[in-house]
Formats: C-alpha cells, structure tokens, sequence
C-alpha cells in the first residue's frame, strides 16, 4: 500500500462478514454453492444492468445472461415499476439461484422509475433539524423496494460535499459537515436494512472534493492524509460500524494511493483491498461503481477493467459492458495468479449469504395484483411532506416580514418563475390572501415578459418571487435565467415594495440572489415543496431548516431563521392528523352520488383535523348543464351559515369586550321595544332561539301585488333613494330596513308552554342580533366584519354582495327566482328577506368558498388566537358552543346535533359537543372540540329549483359526516 499511518478506528462492523452463521444459512449457502460449476460461481460476481423501457431484443440479451451466464444480479434503470415487476418475475423463473436486484432510489424509486414517488434528495434531508426523518424516508423506500422485488438500494450517499462546485454529487450529499453526513447517513442505512434492503453507501473513499463528473471523466481528488482521515473516510466508517451491508467504490483517482494516473480506486488495490478491506476491516460487500461509466471505459478494453476490479478486491462487478469476456478475462487472471480461486470462492459464498439475508432462499415471485397499493402507501405521503416541513430554510429576514403578519395591511402579489399557471405554490398562497399570482413558465423568459409584470404591481406592496425548475449545474447558474435575476434587482430596488425570494431547488444557487432581503430556501421543486414553502411563509409552518452547506462568505452552514407558529390553517395529509386516507376517500362516492341523484349539481367539501386541511375537494358542476366545474375557488351562498359566520361573530366580539351582556334585555339595547311585546326578552335567550319569536314573518311579500314589485319599494336603476340591489336591475328603497324592522317589532310571539316558550329556530333572533350588534358597534355590521374579522384573515372570498367584487363566473347560481324577482339568482342572496334589505341581514347574505370559511371556523375552533394576533381576549367561543339549558340543544347561536332523530344534521358518531350550523341552500358546517374535527359542505342545492329536498332525502351531508368518524385511527 502507497501510504501508512491512517489512523482508522476497528469496531468490529456488523455486515455479512461480521454477522454469526444460523445453521439455515449455513447449508443453504453450502447447498447453492456446491450446486453451481466453476463458472457459475464466476457469474455470480456479475450484476448486469436491465432497463423497463427498453425492446424484447434487450429483454431477450437479459435472458441470455440469467441462463446462460448466470449472472448473480440484476441493476434496474430507466423504465416504469409495473413493466419492472414483469420483467423481475421473467428473469427470476430463469434463475438457477434467485437473483439481487438492485435498483438507484437515493430519494426514492423515482430517481429511476417513472409514475414513482420522490421524497427528498440528501442536500433537503441535511437542511432538517430532526434527523427522524432521514429514517423515516429510508423505512418508507425500502417498503417500496420490497415490493416490487428489489433487495439493494445503491443510497445513501455519504460523501462530504465540500466543493461548491461539484457537479455530481452536489445534492445527492447531506452536507459538508462530517458529522452531520455520517448521522444522517446511518439513519438512512437503518431504515432501509431494519425493513430488509440492502443499503450500499458510496462513493468510497469519498466524492465530495472534486469539480469533474466522474460519469464522462476521471476525478482527481487530491486530498491528504489528514483530510481524508478525519473527513472523507468519517462517515464511511461510522457507517461500518453502524452494521451498513455493502460499499459502492468511486471512479476516483487518488494520487495519496496511486501513481498511475489512470489507476481509479475501483480498480486500485491499495484503496479496495488495502484501505477498505484490511485497514478498515470491513467484511461487507463491496460493489464497484457502474463499469460502463466514461472515466473507466475509455482507459481499458473490453472485459480489462472486470478482471481489474475484481483483483483490486471488489465483490461484485457493476455493470458490465460485457460479460462474456469479462468471465474470459477473470479466468485468465486466475490462471496467472493475479487471483486465487478460494479468493473468487470467499466472495462468491458472501453474495450467497447477502442472497439468504434477503430472502431469497425462500423467493417469491411479486405479487402485482397489490403492486399498486404497496407502492402509494398514505404513510409516504406523510413523510414526505414532513421532510420539507422541517427542511424549509427562512436564510435571511431583515425586515421582519416573515411571517406575513396582519394581511390586512399586506398587498400580495405572487410571481412563479419556471412554472405554469395553476401550480401547487401559486395555488397555496391563494388559500391565505387574494393576491394576484402571475406564471411565467419559461425561467428563462426576457426582460420584457418581467417588465409588463412590474407594470401590473403598483396596488401590491409585497412582492413573492419564488423561483422553479432549477438545476444542479454550476456552469450554468443552477438554471437561474438572468431575465428573472434582473427583475428581483428591480424589485428590490423599489422602496414601495418588500420583495421575498424563494429558491426551489440547490442551495448552492442561492449566491445569485443573497442581496435579497427576505430569502427562502425550498431545496427543490414537487409537490410537497411547493405545498409546504407558501404555509411556512404565512406561519401555518414555523421554519425549522439550516443551511446544510456553505453557500457564500455571508450564509453559511448551519444559517436558518426561525420563524414563529401562527398557528394558521395547515394543508396536510389524512395520516399525519390520525385519519385513514382510504377510508375518507369515501367521501368520493358519496358527493358523486349528490350529483349523479342531482341533489345538487356540484359542491364544495372540507376536513380540517387539529387545524390542518386533511380532505378539501370540489365536485360537480355550478350548474347540471356542465358548462362550469365547481373549483376550489367558486363563491357559494352560505345562507344561514351568515348567522354564525357573520352576525354570532360580532356578537361575540361585544361579548369578549365587556360591551354585551348577554342577561341584558335586548330592550335596554334597543330602547324601541320597550313598548313591544318583546321588551322583556333577554339577549341570551333570543341567541338560544328561547324568546318567543316566531321562525319567520312575511317580509318581501307585503312589497309586491298582483302586478308585480310595488314601485313605492322598487327601482329599476341604482340612486341615492333605491341605493339596495336586491336582483341586477331591481333596487329597493333605502327605508326598507326601517319597514322591515317595523314589521318585526310588531310581529306576534308564540303562545308559551307551562309558563316559558318553546325552543323554535327563528331568523328574526338574528335580525335582532344584529340590529343591537349595529346599535352597539356603531357601524354597519358588514364593515365591521370586514375590517375587524375577514380582512385580517386573508378572506378573499368571504364577503356580502359578491358582485361589488368578483364576476358572476366565479359564483354557483342558486334558485331560478320565478315567484319574487322573477329571474335566475346567481351572485344575489338567495333569502329574499336579505335580498329586500340589500344583501346584508342578520340571518343570511354571506358568500364564501369553503377555505375561507375555514379559516374563520378555525379562528374560532382556537377561540380567536390565529395568525399572530388574538380576535377574542376570552374563550368566549367555548363558552358560546356549549349547550346551555336542558330541553334545548342549542348554543348560544350555534347549534348542535339532535340526538333524537337518527338522521339528524350531524354524523351520531360524533360527540354531543359538536357544534356549528346549517344553511337552507345546501351548505353545513360542523367543528368537534374533542376530537378537534372540521367539516364543511357548501353546495347549491336549490338551483334551479328551491324546492329541491334530495340533499337531505339521501342524508348525504350527514353521511359525509360519518364518513370523517369512521376515519379516525384508532391508537
């Protein structure tokens, strides 16, 4: 060996060679063995590359090898799982001993699969402040691999990425602290080998120091003793002890080892046999890196670097271009004695214990009737999502901006470079703020694509640039186009505009934009990322990630912000809040029933658990011609829903400030009824529905006769006198709201039972809450909850009167009105008390999409304390949910389950504490404070015809209901 003195630590490694023999295995490596000629031993050594995607001719050359040649393995490529599983089943039924398959998954089958999943590359797995993770992800892979009949995963890679630079490993490495790639590394080893794959770290004796790819050239690495010692080889041998089951062998040259020049460590005895195998004893196998790489091939003949690596000392040979003379080339280099037999006969009987530790002496073929199901496991999902979660790196917040605090004051506008309109992160910020969200899906776009979107920000004051499609070479800026470059320094050179940037992909590219002020890092560009950055950046996720490398002078390893937990609405998967993906997926066949049956034309549904949106799907159409999807986005008339949503939120807002006594007698509020009949009902009781009043009084219909809408009451154009739309076209006058309150302070009471009045559902009750809630406020109840409630929290949609804001497009219409304002309702409320009175009444007039009602929902769920600020000082909400008095099942205005008929407005597996509402136009909420649940169904069930009863007849809102408890995971 060319150098001494590595002062390598010798815990006896726990691999295959280390390993105690049972008995079984035992006699069946001996039986296999002693059953297999000279040359097949010699096969064995061989794991041969086989693709999916490829013709019969290439299938028909892997038969040839299996049969013929009796190659050990198999290392799949390119290709797709389900056509991998055919070709395993085909090629195994020809085995004469049961092959290895070994596939590339470092972040999942999809680094070589298509139609798999990715979970993280290391660079991601290096930014977590919880190692878990890391094993988490390799448990979640190696289940993946098991089922599909894959037995080694070539990860991790445990290289120390110390150069900037490096264009092959850059990523693919969790770091460039020794310490942190070796932890990192051995949780990944564990959870792959404790779930029964085979895990090969590479690239020994490390990758991490060098600027050429070792795919198209020979790297030099010229480290010395001391770093190589104390960096590179440290999580090599951390993974040695840690019991890692093979080694991959880099195409390096090391001149510390080697003076040849073109002597790569695969083939460099003093590194594989010397270093690896003698001085750091380690008994696993060893793989070279694949043979048919250009740094090695162009060096040597056919069949040459075979022999080669094999007399260096490696186990098996990895890719072989071609196997024939390489079995020539290896008896040739036995015969000269360059190696022994008992040498190739020692190696031969490791793989056959690797073979046994695998399973194979009892080998099944896959079963591809559940390949689906085994390879979509919900759990990895969870991980996944997880992972970016605590990956998310907040690298620089000079102005504080982060989290967006009070939305109200925050003008967000979203610009997505490298994206198409309609992604995951455009979409995300949308659930939080309204914003404008511009994509521009060429990343390198022109100037002058950026500037007409600058010309389009003068009403925003935060602009969030977040940066997609990046790539890992540092030649070409890692994909960052010098348009988008440009544009974030014009932006961040405007003093009216804070502008964040967000990096989806390699760290290493964040030296392109570290003068930005505000700077995140989303290490990579999918699904969960992309789900995960917006939530981090409103505070639903606090950041918890660090730079895993160093990018600049300025940001460093181990750089990451905190970032407070506004405990905003979270967007997460089933698993990770204790509910069943498969079982809520129930809720498909449900809400497709409504349509099918036309109970409605299409509808909205939402399930949030422990403040995470678990399940939120739209179905359906706005109408049953189908000329317009329902989406995530489209505006439902929340009817009675208003009184919670709307009016009780005010209501409560008076309480928790001391200003409404809820004993008080409305009267003392609202001095005009002194004189009524209504003068000693009590503000509880009337919230309790307990006052007397009846469920409704005729409004609308003492405003029109035989010949229509009575002019004294109606206009066909918009004045200061008919300032009300009540339909496009129809007007009424402003002292209508002084004419229905007349009529609601003369109306009679109910007859009392024994002495007290019956409990009876009354809108009136609301349109008394208001009117006091107006009386004490001070303003018009409407900018109230705007100002106080809706705007703070980012309430895009929810609003009175949608078309002051939005087209009627976005809209689902509602009943085709032929008895009152005789025309098609869409965008106007429903109720036509509140169409009378302008859109605004105590009981109903809201519109909203089932997010943003949501987020009010879940305000209230965490008894105002959300997003950073506090709505009530009190919990003011438990105290307005909780039944009251005995014989009545309601709240105080929200209303509870009736356990009396079996199919009530609530699921009977949820608790007697649920609470929430319902609305006449085919909309529910409902929140369970013991199990934390949230549910939301927002239809339009009486278009065209109000008359429509289905929704209830086939009881779907309460059958979702119960779908969300049949659900829960059982602990």
């Amino acid at each position: 060996m060319a150098v001494t003195g590595l002062i390598i630590t010798s815990a006896a490694p726990r691999d295959l060679g280390a390993r105690p023999m049972s008995a079984a295995e035992q006699s069946w490596v001996d039986s296999v063995f002693s059953s297999l000629t000279p040359d097949q031993r010699l096969g064995q050594l061989f794991m041969v590359a086989a693709y999916s995607n490829k013709d019969k001719k290439h299938a028909q050359r892997i038969d040839e090898l299996v049969r013929t040649y009796g190659v050990g393995g198999l290392m799949f490529l390119q290709g797709g799982p389900h056509r991998q599983a055919t070709l395993t089943n085909r090629y195994q039924a020809q085995a004469k001993v049961p092959l290895l398959i070994a596939l590339d998954a470092e972040w999942g089958l999809d680094m070589r699969l298509d139609s798999s999943m990715h979970f993280a590359k290391q660079m991601t797995l290096g930014a977590m402040d919880d190692e878990q993770y890391v094993y988490q992800m390799g448990r979640e892979i190696a289940l993946k691999l098991k089922a599909l009949g894959v037995h080694i995963s070539f990860s991790p890679v445990i290289d120390v990425n110390s150069n900037p630079d490096n264009p092959v490993i850059g990523n693919r490495s969790f770091g460039e602290n020794k310490e942190q790639v070796a932890r990192r590394g051995v949780s990944y080893i564990r959870g792959l080998q404790d779930h029964g794959i085979m895990a090969v770290v590479k690239h020994f004796p490390g990758h991490g120091d060098t600027d050429t790819d070792s795919h198209v050239a020979l790297p030099v690495i010229n480290s010395d003793l001391a770093r190589l010692t104390n960096v590179d080889l440290y999580p090599f041998q951390k993974s040695f002890e840690a019991g890692v089951m093979g080694v991959m062998v880099g195409h390096l040259y090391m001149p510390l080892f080697d003076t040849v020049r073109s002597v790569s460590a695969t083939i460099s005895r003093n590194l594989v046999t010397g270093l690896l195998k003698e001085k750091m004893a380690y008994k696993g196998l060893v793989f070279t890196d694949a043979l048919n790489m250009k740094s090695v091939t162009n060096l040597y003949k056919p069949g040459e670097l075979d022999a080669l690596a094999l007399v260096a000392g490696n186990d098996v040979l990895l890719f072989s271009e071609d196997v024939p003379l390489g079995l020539q080339r290896i008896r040739e280099a036995v015969a000269a004695g360059k190696i022994t037999q008992e040498d190739i006969d020692g190696r031969v009987r490791k793989i056959l214990r690797a073979k046994f530790w695998a399973g194979l002496n009892r080998y099944q073929p896959i079963d591809q009737a559940t390949l689906t199901a085994d390879l979509n496991r919900p759990m990895s999902r969870t991980v996944q999502q997880q992972i970016y979660e605590h990956a998310v790196t907040v690298v620089k917040n000079q102005d504080d901006l982060l989290p967006f605090h009070r939305l109200d004051t925050l003008r967000i506008a979203t610009i997505t470079v490298g994206t198409e309109t309609g992604s995951t992160f455009g979409t995300i910020m949308n659930k939080y703020q309204g914003g404008a969200v511009y994509a521009v899906d060429n990343r390198y776009a022109p100037d002058s694509t950026f500037e007409r979107i600058a010309s389009r920000l003068t009403p925003y004051n935060v602009v969030v640039v977040s940066l997609h499609g990046m790539n890992n070479t540092p030649t070409h800026s890692y994909g960052l186009g010098s348009g988008a470059l440009t544009f974030i320094k014009n932006l961040q050179a405007n003093p009216k505009l804070k502008t964040v940037v967000v990096a989806m992909g390699n760290a290493y590219g964040l030296k392109y934009l570290e003068e930005a002020r505000t700077l995140v890092c989303g290490y990579e560009d999918n699904y969960a990322s992309q789900l995960v950055v917006p939530q981090v950046l409103f505070g639903a996720l606090p950041a918890k990630g660090q730079l895993p490398v160093t990018v600049s002078p300025e940001l460093k390893a181990g750089l990451g912000l905190p970032t407070p937990d506004f405990h905003r609405l979270r967007y997460a998967t089933p698993e990770s809040e204790g509910l069943d993906s498969k079982v809520l997926a129930q809720i498909d066949n449900i809400a497709l029933e409504s349509v099918a049956y036309a109970a409605a034309p299409g509808c909205q549904v939402l399930v949030a658990k422990d403040g995470a949106v678990v399940f939120d799907k739209s179905y359906g159409y706005c109408t049953y011609d189908k000329s317009r999807p329902v989406e995530a986005s489209t505006l439902y008339d929340l009817a009675s829903i208003t009184k919670v949503a709307g009016t009780l939120q005010a209501v409560m807002y008076l309480k928790d400030q001391g200003k409404l006594n809820l004993d008080a007698k409305v009267a003392d509020y609202l001095p005009e009824l002194r004189t009524s009949n209504k003068k000693d009902m009590t503000v509880r009781d009337v919230l309790l529905h307990q006052a007397g009043l009846k469920p409704g009084i005729p409004t609308w219909e003492k405003t029109v006769n035989k010949a229509g809408l009575k002019p004294t009451f109606y206009a066909s154009a918009r004045s200061d006198e008919f300032p009300n739309e009540v339909a496009p076209g129809t007007f009424s006058t402003k002292a209508v709201g002084d004419s229905v309150w007349t009529w609601i302070t003369r109306s009679s009471l109910l007859p009392k039972v024994k002495g007290k009045y019956p409990v009876e559902y009354s809108d009136l009750s609301f349109m008394i809450l208001k009117r006091v809630s107006e009386k004490i406020l001070k303003e018009p109840i409407d900018a109230f909850l705007q100002r106080t409630f809706y705007a703070p929290l980012g309430l895009a949609s929810m609003t009175y009167n949608p078309l002051e804001r939005f087209p009627k497009a976005c809209i689902a219409p509602t009943e085709n009105d032929t008895y009152y304002r005789k025309t098609q309702l869409q965008g106007t409320v429903h109720d036509q008390t509140a169409a009378l009175l302008g859109g605004v009444a105590g009981h109903a007039g809201l519109f909203a999409n089932a997010n943003d009602l949501a987020i009010l929902m879940q305000m209230d769920f965490q008894n105002g304390r959300y997003g950073g600020q506090r709505y009530f000082q009190t919990p003011v909400v438990t105290e307005f949910a909780r039944s009251q008095t005995a014989g009545n099942r309601r709240g105080l205005g929200w209303d509870h389950g009736n356990p009396e008929k079996p199919e009530g407005p609530t699921s009977n597996l949820s608790p007697e504490s649920t609470f929430g509402h319902t609305g006449f136009t085919g909309t529910c909420v409902w929140m369970d404070p013991e199990n934390k649940i949230l549910y939301i169904f927002l239809s339009n069930r009486v278009y065209p015809d109000g008359g429509n009863n289905k929704l209830r007849q086939y009881n779907i809102r309460t059958r979702i209901h119960d779908v969300i408890y049949k659900s829960l995971v059982k602990s």
